[in-house]
C-alpha cells in the first residue's frame, strides 16, 4: 500500500471497505497469472461483499488455473474526493494494483441506479469510457447480472454482455480471453470468438435504426451476429459451484451473515416481476447439499447467523427437511438461522416458532395491493383472508410486529384500490385487537408503498408509469386514511423510480445522457445522501432526450422494444397474453398446479421445470 493510501485511510469513513486483507480472500503469485480479472461491484464495499453472486463467480474464476480475479468497489464520496486529489487511481483489494492494470474488467450488474457508478469506477481507474476508444484486448469491459437483460442503455461503454447464469459462461469467456491473449489476437477477432459462447452479447454487432417518431425500427445483427442471444442457465445445482469457504469481511455489511441459495426461479407469476419471469425455470438444491454447505460455510466463516434464500424460500419443497436438520446444529452452535422471502399464502408458525425461540422478530410480507381485484390483476395469487389468518396465526403466537409492502401506480389501479390498502391494514389491526397475547408490548404496521416501475420481459413491460404527481397524490390519499398510531408509513421518492423506469426500458439513445450526468457529478444514486435528481434533469434537456418517452408514453404491443436481441427464455407470445389475461382481471395458476407454457423449460436440456 502506498504512503499516500496510508495517509489517506485515517481520514475517510470505514477505511476497511478499501485495505483488503480479510480471511479468506484468494491471493495468489503474479508470475503464475496469465489472465488478471478486475471484478467490479458498481457499489460501496457493505453492498457488493453481501452480493451472493459475486462470491460465487469469485470463487468460480479463482479456481481457473492461471487466472486471478480480485475486488473492486465504489468507493464512498470522501474517498473519491482524496483520490482525485492525489491523482490516485482506483485500485483492486487483493493486490492494491490499479485496476487500468488488469486484462479484463468485469461488472455484475443488479440495479439500474448503479449505472453512474460504472462510468465513475472507469473514469476513477483512467480506463477509457467508451468501447470503441479501447481499442486492444487489455482492459476488455465485459458485465452481467438482471440489467444485462436490457443491455442497451449501457451499449457504448461495455465490449460484452454475459447473460444469465455466469458459473459456466464465465469459464468459457475467461478461458477464450487466456487463448487470445497468449495468441496475440485483435480485440475484433476476440468479440467475434465471445459472440460465438451463448449467452455472449456484443453490442457492436448490431445496428439500431428508429422511426421518425422515436420508436424503433429494426434491430440488425452485423458480421454474422444471431438475431437473437439467449441467456444461460445451471441446471443442476447440487453440483454447481457454491462458495463455502467465504470471504469474512473485516468491517460490517449489510448482509452480516451466512448465505444459503436453495432453488433458483420462481413458480408464482407475479406480471410485475421481472426476477420471476428472467430466472426461470426453477432449479433446486436437495436438502442435504445445502445441510452440508451451510456447515461447511458456518465453520470457515465463524458466522453466527445464516439465512436460507431464495425469490420465495417457503416455496421451497425441502424447507421443512432442510430447517429439521439445521435448527439443531444451529441450537448446538449459538447460530441464528433465518428464513426470509416467506409468502402469506404458506405461512408456518409451526416454523416461526422453531426458529424464534427467544425473541419474536417482525414478520414481512408484501401484499403488493390493496384490494382482491388488484391483486388478481397482478396475478399475485394471494387472498385477503390468507393474509388476515397468517396475520392472526402470527398474532396469537406472540407476534407484535409486521411490515407490509405495497405498489402505487400498477395498471389499472384506482382510487378505490388506493383506500383498500388502508383497509385492510385495518382489519389486520384488528386481528391483532381479537387474537394477540401480549398485548402489553403493543402493536406496530409498518405500511411501505413503491412507486410502480414496468420492468423488461415482464407482462407490464408495455405499461405506462403514472406520473410523479399522480404518484405523490396517491401517497397523499392514503396516508390520510391512516388514523391509527400503530402505523408508521413510508413511501420511495418518485424521482428515483422515474430514473429507474428510464434505464430500465431505455435505448441506446441514453448513452450520453448518462455520461453528460456522471460528468455533472451524478454518482451512487442509490443513496439518498447522494441521488440528484437535478443533475439529471438537466442531462437530459442537453442530450434532447425526454425521458417521458420511456416512462408515461407507454409502449405499443406491436413496437420493437430494445431488449428484443434478448432471449430470457420466457416468450414475448407468452407475456402477451398474461397481459391481456391481467386486463380480463383473471389469475394464472402457479407452475406447480400446471405449467402455464411460458416457454423456459426449452432451457432445460434434460428434465423438466423443478417446481
Amino acid at each position: 500500500m502506498t504512503d499516500i493510501k496510508q495517509r489517506i485511510l485515517p481520514r475517510v469513513q470505514k477505511p476497511a471497505r478499501y485495505t483488503g486483507g480479510e480471511w479468506g480472500e484468494v491471493k495468489k503469485d503474479k508470475k503464475d497469472v496469465r489472465v488478471r480479472v478486475a471484478f467490479c461491484f458498481p457499489d460501496t464495499y457493505e453492498i457488493g461483499m453481501s452480493n451472493v453472486g459475486m462470491r460465487i463467480l469469485y470463487g468460480v474464476m479463482n479456481q481457473m488455473e492461471g487466472v486471478w480475479c480480485e475486488r473492486v468497489f465504489a468507493p464512498w464520496g470522501d474517498m473519491e474526493a482524496a483520490m482525485r486529489q492525489h491523482n490516485l487511481p482506483l485500485w483492486a483489494l487483493e493486490s492494491q494494483d490499479p485496476v487500468g492494470d488488469f486484462d479484463m474488467i468485469a461488472f455484475t450488474i443488479g440495479y439500474e441506479m448503479a449505472y453512474s457508478n460504472i462510468l465513475n469506477m472507469l473514469s476513477l481507474a483512467g480506463v477509457p469510457l467508451h468501447a470503441r476508444e479501447r481499442q486492444d484486448l487489455k482492459n476488455m469491459v465485459f458485465a452481467g447480472g438482471v440489467c444485462a437483460f436490457n443491455p442497451e442503455p449501457l451499449a457504448d461503454f461495455i465490449d460484452f454482455f454475459s447473460l444469465g447464469e455466469g458459473e459456466d459462461s464465465t469459464v468459457e469467456i475467461v478461458s477464450l480471453y487466456d487463448r487470445a491473449k497468449t495468441e496475440g489476437w485483435s480485440k475484433d477477432a476476440f468479440l467475434h470468438a465471445a459472440a460465438k459462447i451463448p449467452g455472449v452479447y456484443v453490442p457492436s454487432f448490431y445496428r439500431h435504426e428508429y422511426n421518425p417518431d422515436g420508436t424503433l425500427a429494426a434491430v440488425v445483427p452485423l458480421e454474422g451476429a444471431p438475431e437473437t442471444v439467449t441467456k444461460r442457465i445451471v441446471e443442476d445445482l447440487d453440483s454447481a459451484y457454491f462458495p463455502t469457504k467465504m470471504i469474512v469481511p473485516s468491517t460490517e455489511i449489510v448482509h452480516d451473515r451466512a448465505n444459503l441459495e436453495v432453488f433458483r426461479g420462481c413458480i408464482r407469476g407475479c406480471r410485475f416481476c421481472q426476477a420471476g419471469f428472467s430466472c426461470r425455470p426453477v432449479r433446486k438444491k436437495s436438502p442435504e447439499v445445502l445441510y452440508r454447505q451451510a456447515v461447511e460455510t458456518l465453520a470457515h466463516s465463524g458466522n453466527n447467523e445464516i439465512t436460507i434464500s431464495s425469490l420465495s424460500t417457503s416455496d421451497y419443497r425441502g424447507l421443512k427437511e432442510l430447517t429439521d436438520a439445521l435448527i439443531p446444529y444451529c441450537a448446538d452452535n449459538k447460530i441464528n438461522l433465518s428464513v426470509p422471502s416467506l409468502r402469506a399464502d404458506n405461512f408456518s408458525r409451526e416454523l416461526m416458532e422453531k426458529l424464534q425461540t427467544v425473541r419474536k422478530s417482525g414478520l414481512t410480507f408484501a401484499p403488493e395491493a390493496g384490494t382482491q381485484r388488484l391483486r388478481d390483476v397482478i396475478n399475485k395469487n394471494l387472498t385477503e383472508e390468507e393474509i388476515l389468518n397468517t396475520c392472526t396465526q402470527a398474532f396469537s403466537g406472540g407476534w407484535n410486529s409486521v411490515k407490509l409492502y405495497f405498489m402505487l401506480g400498477l395498471p389499472t389501479e384506482t382510487d378505490e384500490d388506493v383506500l383498500g390498502i388502508a383497509e385492510l391494514v385495518y382489519k389486520i389491526i384488528q386481528a391483532w385487537k381479537e387474537n394477540a397475547v401480549n398485548k402489553k408490548r403493543g402493536l406496530r404496521v409498518h405500511v411501505a408503498t413503491a412507486y410502480f416501475v414496468p420492468k423488461p420481459h415482464t407482462p407490464f413491460q408495455w405499461e405506462k408509469q403514472i406520473t410523479p404527481q399522480e404518484y405523490l397524490r396517491r401517497c397523499k390519499l392514503l396516508k390520510s386514511h391512516f388514523y391509527s398510531k400503530s402505523i408508521e408509513y413510508d413511501y420511495h421518492s418518485p424521482d428515483l423510480s422515474r430514473l429507474e423506469a428510464v434505464f430500465a426500458r431505455g435505448d441506446r439513445r441514453l448513452g450520453p445522457v448518462l455520461e453528460a450526468a456522471v460528468a455533472s457529478g451524478a454518482r451512487l444514486d442509490g443513496w439518498d445522501e447522494y441521488f440528484d435528481y437535478a443533475k439529471w434533469f438537466d442531462a437530459f434537456r442537453a442530450c434532447g432526450v425526454d425521458e417521458s418517452f420511456y416512462t408515461t408514453r407507454g409502449y405499443g404491443e406491436d413496437e420493437l422494444l430494445p431488449w428484443d436481441a434478448i432471449d430470457v427464455g420466457v416468450s414475448k407470445k407468452f407475456l402477451l397474453r398474461e397481459r391481456h389475461r391481467a386486463y380480463e382481471g383473471l389469475v394464472t395458476p402457479d407452475c406447480r398446479h400446471g405449467c402455464a407454457g411460458c416457454g423456459a423449460n426449452q432451457l432445460l436440456q434434460e428434465v423438466a421445470c423443478d417446481a
